[in-house]
């Protein structure tokens, strides 16, 4: 198919992609309407190409000899990875997801009683409930910085407890999976710099929507998967480990045979690499999968995606917002694709089970998800619609439309 990278030309020049070639890569835009990206993006047919091809090897040669055969492409992974996010291969681990990965890093750290984690109200449940997992364990601190106005954390609210409390650690989450928030995580990261704080930034939800520069960011540890908008296949993630981390030693809890050298009976010795977060065995289908995706995305051009996917959002919630018994809850500065609301009238199921009957693929999010951001929002439930670069305008206002009817019904 024909890509046009604009990775040097204006923002008009950015939105020309050929989104008919790239449908026509994309099986499922013939099936459904999908906006739950966010959750799933759809497997594009090189990817599907790449996986189907890998198991097949397996199953006519045997999955040790197909893994040895597809060495190359198996290291194709790690150093497609580490151009879409500015680093080597060496700083690179897989894992089976981002929470895999996440709680990989977490491990590494030797937390002690009173140590302080330092976060924003806007992190992922999952790393929420981690760090109180800690907090009963070890007797860590959990320290949340105080929100702005506009929405998002207050940086400099928030660079005053990193001077205050020393934290042990200082984490983010660029896009929370309850909200279309970006968060600042460059201008956290300058402040981490400056005080010589370790930094884990969750980029579940912006890997392959936006541009990610880990040198940029200024983070020691990065976090993501690759089924959301890198369209790759599930059950796949990474970590980026940087090379202070690596040189510090910091190593996973549960380190195995594939991160670690057996030196002697009572000593091993980890690998130098990012390889010392992962373990012997490998889904290599998947990570075939998850190579193939990254290519894709980088000759689509993440310049180009970062300027379509989030103006097809912006377009969805100024569809939204005039209409009556819906209430769209994103907040902050700067928004991406993920476009969040409740309506009145009706309950989450239903209202969900009615968009499935309409063809369009969305997802619900509960106050468990996010308590400090539906508290402060007075939200019990919203419906998550995260449309992505393969999708169209048209299909914007045929969603758009959809939810006004059913909005329309439920305030009858």
């Amino acid at each position: 198919m024909r890509y046009e990278n604009s990775a040097t030309g204006s923002v008009s020049e950015a939105l020309q992609l050929d989104v008919a070639a790239l449908r026509s890569d994309t099986p499922g835009c013939r099936q459904v309407i999908h906006f739950n990206n966010a959750g799933c993006g759809l497997l594009a047919a090189p990817v599907l190409d790449a996986m189907i091809g890998h198991l097949n090897l397996e199953a006519r040669i045997g999955g040790y000899e197909a893994s040895a055969a597809q060495a190359g492409e198996v290291r194709a992974f790690y150093t497609e990875i580490a151009a879409l996010i500015n680093t080597t291969p060496d700083n690179i681990a897989f894992a089976g997801s981002a929470t895999h990965a996440y709680s990989n890093a977490l491990s590494s750290i030797p937390f002690e009683a009173d140590d302080v984690i330092l976060t924003t109200h806007d992190d992922f449940i999952s790393n929420q409930i981690a760090f109180l997992s800690l907090r009963k364990r070890f007797g860590v601190r959990v320290v949340h910085a105080p929100d702005a106005p506009e929405g998002g954390v207050d940086v400099e609210a928030m660079a005053a407890l990193m001077r205050s409390h020393r934290p042990r650690l200082v984490s983010a989450t660029h896009v929370p999976t309850n909200s279309g928030l970006v968060s600042p995580i460059a201008e956290i990261g300058r402040h981490c710099r400056e005080l010589e704080l370790l930094y884990l930034v969750d980029a579940c939800q912006s890997v392959g929507q936006f541009v990610i520069d880990v040198e940029e960011i200024g983070c020691d540890l990065l976090t993501a998967t690759c089924r959301k908008f890198l369209r790759g296949p599930r059950g796949s993630g990474f970590l980026y480990v940087s090379d202070r981390v690596l040189r510090a030693g910091y190593e996973p809890l549960f380190i195995d045979m594939h991160g670690a050298r057996w030196t002697g009976p009572g000593d091993y010795e980890p690998v130098g690499t990012a390889a010392r977060f992962e373990e012997w065995e490998f889904p290599y289908a998947t990570v075939l999968g998850s190579a193939a995706a990254t290519r894709y995305a980088r000759k689509v051009g993440i310049e180009a995606i970062e300027q379509r996917a989030p103006a097809l959002a912006a377009r969805l919630r100024d569809r939204l917002r005039p209409l009556p018994g819906v209430r769209v809850l994103d907040r902050g500065p700067r928004l991406a694709a993920l476009v969040t609301f409740d309506v009145e009238g009706w309950q989450p199921q239903p209202f969900k089970e009615a968009m499935d009957a309409r063809g369009i693929n969305s997802a619900l999010s509960f106050r468990e998800f996010a308590q400090f951001d539906f508290a402060d929002k007075n939200v019990e439930w919203c419906l998550r619609l995260s449309p992505h670069y393969y999708n169209t305008e048209e299909e914007v206002d045929h969603v758009a439309d959809a939810v006004a009817d059913l909005a329309g019904r439920g305030r009858r």
